[in-house]
C-alpha cells in the first residue's frame, strides 16, 4: 500500500514539474549560441600524384548558432561551421605525404521539432556553403588547393530548456559532394530573447 502511494506521488511530482516548466521555457522567438564538438571526413581512394589512399581524418570542431523558433514545433537556422583542421597521411616508397584539410561553411536549414515537456527532439534539413583549402606535402615538396560547393544537410538531435536557455546534443552530416562522409558531432547551448 506504501509503495503505491509513493510511486503515485512520484508521478504526480514529475508531471506537475513537466507541466510547470514548459510554458516558462517553451520560448518561441530569436536564438543565438554555439557549439563545440568533433569533425570527421572520409574520403575514398583519395588520388594523389604518388598513390591513392583512404582519407580519414577527425578534429574538434566548433559552430556559430543563429535561429528563429516560429512556433513550438517549427524554427530555421542557419550556421558558421569550422570544422577544424583534418589531417592524415600515408607512407609511401618516395617518402611519407601528409594531407590536411581546413573545412569551413555556413549552412541555413528548417528545423522540425516534437515538444516534450522542458525537452525537445529535432530533426533538420538544408544546404551547406562550404571552402577547403587542402595542403599536401611530402618533404620538400609541398601541393595546395582550394576547393568549394553548396551541399545537402541533415542533422538530429535533441535538447533541454531552462527558460531562454536551451543545451543541445546533435549529429550532423553533410553530403559533400567530393567526401564519402562529413560527420559532426556537437553539444552546446543557444539563448532565446
Amino acid at each position: 500500500m506504501n509503495r503505491t502511494i509513493g510511486r503515485g506521488l512520484v508521478v504526480v511530482a514529475v508531471a506537475f514539474l513537466v507541466l510547470a516548466a514548459e510554458p516558462a521555457s517553451a520560448k518561441n522567438g530569436f536564438y543565438v549560441g554555439g557549439s563545440f564538438g568533433r569533425a570527421t571526413l572520409k574520403i575514398n581512394d583519395l588520388n594523389l600524384d604518388v598513390e591513392e589512399f583512404d582519407y580519414k581524418a577527425d578534429s574538434t570542431s566548433y559552430k556559430i548558432i543563429f535561429g528563429y523558433r516560429f512556433m513550438g514545433f517549427l524554427a530555421v537556422e542557419g550556421n558558421y561551421i569550422d570544422f577544424g583542421s583534418l589531417s592524415d597521411s600515408i607512407d609511401t616508397i618516395e617518402g611519407t605525404v601528409g594531407v590536411d584539410t581546413d573545412l569551413k561553411g555556413f549552412d541555413a536549414s528548417a528545423m522540425g521539432m516534437l515538444p516534450l515537456g522542458i525537452a525537445d527532439i529535432f530533426a533538420k534539413v538544408g544546404f551547406v556553403s562550404w571552402n577547403a583549402d587542402i595542403r599536401a606535402a611530402m618533404g620538400e615538396i609541398v601541393e595546395l588547393d582550394t576547393n568549394s560547393g553548396t551541399d545537402l544537410v541533415y542533422g538530429i538531435g535533441a535538447q533541454v530548456r531552462f527558460k531562454g536557455l536551451a543545451v543541445r546534443a546533435e549529429v550532423e552530416y553533410f553530403d559533400i559532394a567530393d567526401a564519402d562522409s562529413v560527420y559532426l558531432v556537437s553539444l552546446g547551448a543557444t539563448f532565446t530573447f
